[in-house]
């Protein structure tokens, strides 16, 4: 890779080996850059933003068709890519792509509207003119996570570019290549190549990007999270953060079992349960829990978990050592408080280092890691509720607030529930159909993160107001007081018009 090459030309550095988590093969190492490099890509990116946004939001636009255009042309080499960083399946790679090729259509078509200058209702009509215009922030820094290398490194990073600013990106040191890929299509569509900088490293690679830019979205763990929140607050930037979640699936009585079992095993298994917004945790009403438990084990022994190309595989690897832990510990804890497992529950090293069976869990409750912790794996724990009521309950009873699903054939009835569960956005009848629609805004509350990104609102964070204020002179002050009487004429005659025209 060009980009990489070009990194690790600047003398002996500290190196970060790249492997794939499926056959461990080293796919080469990364160097970690220091503050110094970080400065230097900043300082490149801020000089180039002004040209970048002098070309106009249409001509920008036109360069990151282009470059979706020539990554769906390319497809494969860019799912190969991803498959060998994280070790997930053809089909969590083309999603990743289909949901990136939405995205960069919603923001290119949407971003001249919103640029747009908006006139404002003034003080004093006729006399004063008031707009509002959207200017970039300038510099952004993206910190990425390893799960979805190629869509949550980009996703945010077009509405910033679409919207004028530059950007530096830093992606997971597990998955750099992706990136890599990427932001070399970009310069080839013609974006200039500091307008669009990767930096590589680790967690002190993001701790310096943060120091020097003018925005940063931090997508990634709680934890993490919060740190980059502070430092950027002693910074006085804008932040916004995507972190954690333990997205809960509540089932009622009269939910169509097919639909929902099916639906949270697809809601769970995504990415082998590496997705901030994978089902985590189940609650199904008394009446529909036996009926629901047997069919979802049946459709559970029809997975086909592996290694293999091809769509017809419905799970692949974990990517770290450290999911793998995780759900271990999760399965071994809730087992010994009195969980039973009715599928899956272990680790599959006959098919890789990595490979964690999705497992189906009963007899769960809150007092067990599974149903309070996020795992982050495939592994679906089932508590059976009496009510809906007690099942809203139990879906709030968490730190987080990311994502939630109700599945109910009473469509109003599961808006009306929808809105009492506190999380940014709940899907009704399919899991993480969110994820995949980039006109509705996409965040979490609680602990799972601040800001929004998608529709609107996700591009409109990459902008900041500039208010522009107009005295047409068409009466000229002659007065040196503030109170004078063509403004206290002008304040009186406005107070009376008000209550009539509130919006003049």
């Amino acid at each position: 890779m060009a980009v990489l090459e070009q990194q690790s030309l600047n003398g002996q550095r500290e190196m970060i080996t790249i492997k794939n988590p499926v056959t461990e093969e080293e796919l080469g190492s990364i160097p970690v850059m220091t503050a110094d490099d970080i400065r230097a890509a900043v300082d490149r990116a801020r000089a180039a933003q002004p040209m970048w946004q002098a070309l106009g939001v249409r001509q920008r636009g036109r360069l990151l068709t282009r470059w979706k255009n020539m990554i769906w042309k390319d497809q494969k080499t860019c799912m190969a890519i991803i498959r060998r960083e994280t070790g997930k399946t053809d089909a969590n790679a083309f999603i990743e792509l289909c949901i990136l090729d939405s995205a960069v259509d919603y923001n290119v078509s949407r971003a001249p509207g919103l640029l747009r200058d908006q006139y404002r209702p003034s003080f004093i009509p006729l006399l004063h003119r008031a707009k509002v215009t959207y200017k970039p922030h300038g510099v952004v820094g993206f910190i990425t996570p390893w799960n979805y290398p190629f869509m949550n490194a980009l996703s945010d990073l077009i509405a910033a570019l679409a919207m004028g600013n530059t950007a530096v990106l830093k992606p997971s040191e597990v998955t750099p290549y992706t990136a890599f890929y990427a932001v070399e299509m970009m310069h080839k569509a013609g974006i200039p190549k500091d307008v669009v900088q990767v930096v590589t490293g680790d967690g002190r690679t993001g701790a310096a990007l943060v120091d020097y830019v003018d925005y940063i979205m931090f997508t990634g763990s709680t934890a993490n999270g919060k740190k980059v929140a502070l430092r950027a607050a002693e910074r006085l930037i804008p932040c916004s953060l995507e972190l954690g979640g333990k997205d809960p699936v509540i089932i009622l009585n009269d939910a169509n079992l097919d639909a929902a079992a099916t639906g949270t095993l697809r809601g769970a298994l995504e990415n082998a349960g590496q997705a901030c917004v994978c089902v985590e945790r189940v609650y199904v009403e008394s009446g529909i829990y036996d009926a629901f438990v047997q069919k979802i084990v049946e459709y559970a022994n029809k997975l086909v978990i592996g290694n293999g190309d091809g769509f017809d595989i419905h799970m692949g690897s974990l990517t770290n050592q450290r999911e793998l832990l995780r759900c271990e510990e999760h399965v071994r804890e809730a087992v010994a408080n009195g969980a039973q497992v009715l599928y899956g529950g272990k680790a599959r090293p006959d098919l890789g280092p990595h490979f964690f069976e999705p497992t189906v869990m009963i007899g769960v409750d809150h007092s067990m890691k599974v149903m309070k912790e996020e795992t982050f794996g495939p592994i679906i724990p089932i508590m059976k509720v009496k009510d809906a009521e007690e099942a809203i309950q139990l879906a709030n009873d968490s730190e987080y607030g990311l994502s939630a699903t109700i599945f109910t054939s009473d469509l109003r009835r599961g808006e009306r529930l929808a809105r009492r569960i506190n999380a940014g956005d709940v899907s009704i009848n399919r899991p993480q159909i969110v994820f995949g629609t980039p006109s509705v805004p996409m965040g979490g509350e609680k602990n799972s993160g601040v800001g929004r990104r998608n529709g609107k609102e996700g591009l409109m964070r990459f902008v900041k107001t500039q208010s522009l204020i107009t005295d047409t002179l068409l009466i000229a002050p002659t007065d040196l007081t503030q109170a004078d009487p063509i403004s206290l004429l002008g304040m009186r005659v406005m107070r009376i018009l008000h209550r009539f025209f509130p919006y003049l």
